[in-house]
């Protein structure tokens, strides 16, 4: 076996925990594929010879790569608070896995995933590494360019807000669901009072590819319920119908027949009410959205 082949088997034996690691740093499916064909790319062009412990080292790459990406990313973010869709996952051409999706953010928790992206691109790199992988502080205090006491500090400030934020996620994640589960079964039924009790009455409906909004509970709650009456026509049983999941860190549904994304609607609540609803089916806009279908 020649040195490529072997390092490639090695590379591909390790590829299962790079994944793991960039998916908890980044909380994307594509920037974690990307960050992971990074480190090959470094791993092809170094000097084999100067590397003693090749997981390690992967891990190191993979790391530096992701907090590259989060400053980037943080950096965006500061420049555009704006922008109309946060970027997100992108899970192939307007598809999606929701068994991986799923495997992935239950290793990590739903709230938690939520709650990391509020964090400094360094806070959440040095909590990552040493809560969750436990890499010790003397190696990551390098790739944070900090002394081993102040990355000590770092990921202990993340931990503090780690811990004070997760718990009121779950509630809210709970709570909204429930409320997102009691919608789709009255538009479903054709609950026209059940779907006014879940609706804000100023509430506004948008479609990302018309500029006609509809405005108020009444004329909302008609809407769904039509296009309920036509979705199950189209699709039976409930998991092929419209679905309850994470858009972009909130409740929101998703419509996915078969694992083809075709919809999602983004959802604002507030007060235990549906204040605004964003249709999105423009498929570039689809794969921007970051998706996590939980488990019934």
């Amino acid at each position: 076996m020649d040195e490529e082949t072997w390092l490639a088997q090695r590379f591909e034996a390790e590829r299962p925990h790079l994944r793991a690691v960039a998916y908890r740093l980044l909380g994307r499916l594509d920037e974690v594929d990307d960050a992971v064909q990074e480190s090959w790319l470094r791993l092809s062009s170094s000097d084999k010879s100067n590397i003693a412990n090749l997981g390690a080292w992967l891990m190191t790459v993979v790391a530096r790569v992701c907090l590259d990406m989060l400053r980037a990313r943080h950096s965006r973010r500061e420049e555009s608070l704006e922008a109309s869709v946060p970027q997100g996952v992108t899970v192939g051409e307007g598809e999606i896995d929701p068994e991986q999706e799923m495997e992935l953010a239950e290793s990590v928790g739903l709230a938690l995933l939520v709650v990391l992206d509020t964090l400094a691109p360094a806070e959440r790199l040095a909590f990552v590494l040493h809560d969750i992988f436990a890499v010790p502080f003397e190696e990551i205090a390098p790739l944070v360019v900090r002394s081993e006491a102040a990355t000590r500090q770092l990921a202990s400030r993340a931990r503090r807000r780690v811990r004070a934020k997760a718990s009121k996620q779950d509630a809210d994640l709970a709570a909204n669901r429930a409320l997102v589960e009691a919608f789709l079964t009255a538009a479903r039924e054709g609950s026209f009072d059940a779907l006014l009790a879940v609706l804000d009455p100023d509430v506004v409906l948008r479609h990302d590819l018309t500029a006609v909004e509809l405005r108020g509970s009444q004329a909302v709650a008609r809407q769904f319920i039509r296009n309920a009456q036509v979705a199950v026509r189209q699709f039976s049983g409930r998991v092929q119908g419209p679905r309850p999941a994470l858009v972009n860190g909130s409740v929101g549904v998703v419509m996915a027949p078969y694992g083809r994304l075709l919809s999602v609607l983004d959802l604002s609540i507030m007060h235990g009410k549906i204040t605004a609803i964003t249709a999105i089916s423009d498929p570039a806009r689809l794969r921007q959205l970051h998706l996590v279908v939980p488990d019934d």
